[in-house]
């Protein structure tokens, strides 16, 4: 059966059905977000999980739902720095946190380059949680081992395969890291 998708009062009536959370409970307190440096107060409920949160009320779709229980590593954002897993984190454990997704890095940053260069997307459907698992990588440790490496990628599923293109990317944005100043990446 083919769901289709119905915007109803900002959020999708998808999401409604099988993530009601998401939509606001009247009385519910206002939660308080710092999105890829941005504020953001939401009328949604502290149990909502952040995965909806970004994608039907700030419209920021590059966490993608995956698996629902922490798998796969799709939904990946960064809060304060630390991969964490969207599909199963609660908007209110976040609230004041620095949140940052893939559209914060901005387009140029090391990582995404890296990425292009080594012609890693395929489909792209994982692609954000593993340049996010880099990213927060290369920032603790900017010369990680192979096993640091695959501590860090360990659950984040590829459904095309491309994992040595991956592999390839990683060393790639750790030279292209080294070369960009801190402040000129997203």
């Amino acid at each position: 059966m083919l769901l289709k998708r119905r915007r109803t009062r900002g959020v999708s009536y998808l999401s409604m059905l099988f993530w009601p959370a998401v939509d606001s409970k009247e009385g519910a307190p206002m939660v308080d977000l710092l999105v890829n440096g941005r504020r953001h107060t939401l009328d949604v409920r502290a149990e909502a999980k952040l995965l909806w949160v970004l994608r039907e009320q700030l419209q920021l779709t590059g966490a993608k739902y995956g698996c629902g229980i922490a798998v796969c590593g799709a939904c990946t954002v960064l809060v304060d720095g630390a991969p964490v897993r969207a599909c199963v984190t609660e908007v209110g454990s976040v609230a004041g946190r620095s949140i940052r997704t893939v559209e914060g890095l901005g387009g140029d940053h090391p990582v995404q380059r890296a990425w292009i260069s080594e012609e890693v997307p395929q489909c792209g459907f994982c692609q954000s949680g593993q340049v996010l698992a880099t990213v927060a990588l290369l920032e603790q440790n900017p010369r990680p081992g192979e096993r640091q490496i695959n501590a860090a990628l360990r659950g984040h599923l590829c459904r095309c395969g491309t994992y040595s293109r991956i592999r390839r990317a990683v060393h790639r944005a750790m030279r292209l890291m080294r070369e960009t100043p801190r402040a000129a990446r997203g």
